[in-house]
């Protein structure tokens, strides 16, 4: 699913749900009070910005990858820029050889940007930045390498990994449903 950088976000629907697997499963869903941004949906027949990423930059951008999930699918999405689709027997939350990262993904992340605006990634991202030499837009580098996925967050949603989840957001245990 190929979608221009820096234009409006138009994948999912009209809320979000980040996922917490930390410390047993919860979701706290809300509808976005910001607006949202595509940065990194990218497909091989659409033309996209190669380059060396900062090293920092995909350091934290990995580290975001890896605390926070946001709208996960029950599909999976197999990165299509890679020559020849996953065998069945290897598992697709492991990296090819010669990868650094998974090629394949099932949610997305959220960087916050400037006030009233984030951006809106897929999982795979990543992969894009390490394995394939992606260089996003310069607002989405400063943006990554500003945010803390780490932070102490809101403690109504603990291990939620994003600054901007409003008060009227519900938080839903596994075992609520």
């Amino acid at each position: 699913m190929f979608y221009a950088d820096l234009s409006p976000y138009a994948y999912g629907g009209e809320g979000e749900e980040f996922t917490d697997v930390t410390d047993g499963l919860r979701f706290v869903s809300f509808q976005p009070v910001y607006e949202r941004i595509n940065i990194g949906w990218l497909e091989t027949d659409r033309t996209w910005t190669r380059g060396h990423a900062p090293r920092e930059f995909a350091h934290r951008l990995l580290a975001v990858v890896d605390a926070q999930r946001v709208n996960d699918m029950l599909g999976l999405h197999e990165c299509d820029l890679c020559p020849t689709p996953l065998p069945d027997s290897h598992p697709w939350y492991t990296p090819r050889p010669g990868d650094l990262r998974a090629s394949a993904g099932t949610g997305e992340i959220r960087i916050p940007g400037s006030p009233g605006t984030v951006f809106a990634a897929p999982s795979l991202i990543g992969h894009y930045v390490v394995d394939h030499s992606y260089l996003p837009p310069q607002p989405f580098i400063d943006a990554v390498l500003a945010f803390d996925p780490y932070g102490a967050w809101q403690a109504t949603f603990p291990g939620i990994r994003f600054p901007w989840i409003p008060e009227g957001a519900v938080l839903r245990h596994v075992d609520d449903e």
